[in-house]
């Protein structure tokens, strides 16, 4: 049965049982909410006296002249039948070519037709039933003997879904907190949405222009134990360049490989932390990069020495019976502009207090006022200063952390020339963390890869034909 004829039938029975009155309609000319417009015309008067639409039967559009223009296709393609099953909800476009003659569309050289294919695609919903385009598709064979099916106009190449459905499924899957959300809503198995997902992502990077003068590397965790990923973030365009397995010098080489050689000669300046690994990769793969240590990295660098000394003089402590220091760990940690009242005095007092940890404590906070120096002269000048009075403190973590700092001298003082650290990419890597969390977690690293640029790639994922 048609679509169009079904949807009389149903809307004739909805009219004769009296469950839409007319007096209910839209007080207006033009097509009814909720009812086909080609089934509804003319006016009659209600009892108050004003006009309303009248069901009557029109001739209207048929079902497949519908179809024909709202697929927007043109000769050789048409519209030759619509399928209706009202039990099943679903709704078949039946489509064939016309066209008999080929042409290559690089040499314009005729091909002739090798035979026809059967394919089905999935569409938009047609208010609440499935709708399945169906076509045979010519198979032409070229002068050197292999054979390709014609492209169709509605679909993208080796899929399985319109061009307007896939974009409709991008836009619910990205507006998901997680992918099995999105495929419940758009009626897909997750095997689905993540080949949706993928294919997303792989237009994305053939259309992506890249112009990248600086650029961030950080890593993030992906399974259980010490197994990690490494992550390229476009610090302008906040958004992730690329994602590959591990965190050594190989998986950095391996970052920066996918890379082009003129883009790599572009980047100007990388922000990362103190790891060995991508220092090593980066001067390997961008020798003329200038490499800036990331301020973060390197506070954390020094919580963890102040952590040191009190875990050691707690210990101490607690065995003479002595508990000042006792449950303190985050007051010498924590940015003291973001520490309660209680806190900040607390930490006060016992900062007063001849404690080896007090004294890592204050060469922590010495060491913020080397970001404030106007400039790369003046921020050696006071590295030197903070060096030489680090390296007398007598507490061992504070001066191999301050050793630590003085072979980095140069990536350090780089930061007054550009001026960049890695917030925006560990900004991405918190997003990344709610897609993990989202997901409970990735054991394929392929997935996570897709994930992660599908979220925070900002790519061109949608099909041509529904841009």
């Amino acid at each position: 049965m048609g679509f169009f004829a079904a949807a009389r039938g149903f809307n004739a029975r909805l009219t004769h049982n009296r469950l839409i009155r007319p007096s209910l309609l839209l007080r207006r000319k033009g097509p009814v909410p909720g009812i086909l417009a080609a089934d509804w015309a003319g006016a009659i008067m209600d009892k108050s006296g004003r006009r309303c639409v009248e069901a009557t039967m029109g001739t209207g559009m048929k079902d497949t002249d519908f179809f024909q223009r709202a697929l927007e296709l043109k000769t050789p393609w048409k519209v030759t039948e619509v399928k209706m099953d009202i039990s099943a909800k679903t709704v078949e476009v039946v489509i064939a070519c016309e066209g008999r003659v080929w042409a290559d569309p690089d040499s314009q050289q005729r091909l002739h037709i090798h035979g026809y294919e059967r394919r089905r695609w999935r569409h938009l919903d047609t208010m609440q039933f499935e709708t399945v385009l169906v076509a045979e598709v010519p198979r032409v064979k070229y002068p050197d003997g292999h054979t390709e099916l014609v492209t169709v106009p509605w679909a993208q190449p080796h899929g399985r879904f319109s061009a307007f459905f896939e974009a409709w499924a991008i836009q619910v899957l990205t507006a998901c907190a997680n992918i099995a959300a999105g495929c419940e809503l758009l009626r897909l198995d997750w095997s689905t949405g993540q080949t949706i997902m993928s294919r997303g992502v792989k237009r994305g990077l053939e259309r992506r222009q890249l112009e990248l003068t600086q650029v961030g590397i950080d890593e993030k965790s992906f399974g259980r134990g010490q197994d990690y990923i490494s992550v390229m973030s476009d610090l302008r365009g906040s958004r992730v360049i690329e994602v590959v397995p591990g965190r050594d010098t190989a998986s950095v080489c391996a970052l920066w490989e996918t890379l082009s050689q003129r883009q790599r000669q572009q980047v100007m300046a990388v922000a990362m932390d103190l790891s060995a690994a991508c220092i090593a990769g980066t001067r390997l793969k961008v020798p003329d990069a200038k490499i800036v240590f990331d301020r973060f990295h390197v506070s954390a660098l020094l919580n963890q020495a102040v952590d040191q000394v009190r875990r050691q003089e707690n210990r101490r402590l607690l065995e003479e019976g002595d508990e000042r220091l006792k449950g303190t760990r985050q007051s010498w940690l924590f940015n003291p502009k973001n520490l309660s009242d209680d806190r900040l005095e607390a930490l006060a007092v016992l900062a007063r207090q001849n404690l080896k940890t007090s004294r890592a404590w204050m060469h922590k906070e010495n060491f913020e006022g080397f970001w404030s120096q106007p400039s790369r002269w003046g921020g050696g000048g006071y590295l030197r200063s903070w060096y030489n009075s680090a390296i007398r403190s007598r507490l061992e973590p504070i001066k191999r952390a301050a050793r630590t700092l003085k072979e980095h001298a140069e990536g350090l003082l780089n930061y007054f020339s550009y001026r960049i650290t890695n917030a925006v990419s560990e900004g991405l890597n918190s997003r990344i963390q709610t897609l993990k969390s989202a997901a409970r977690g990735f054991r394929n690293f392929a997935h996570y890869r897709i994930r992660i640029l599908f979220y925070c790639g900002k790519l061109d994922l949608y099909p041509l034909k529904a841009s």
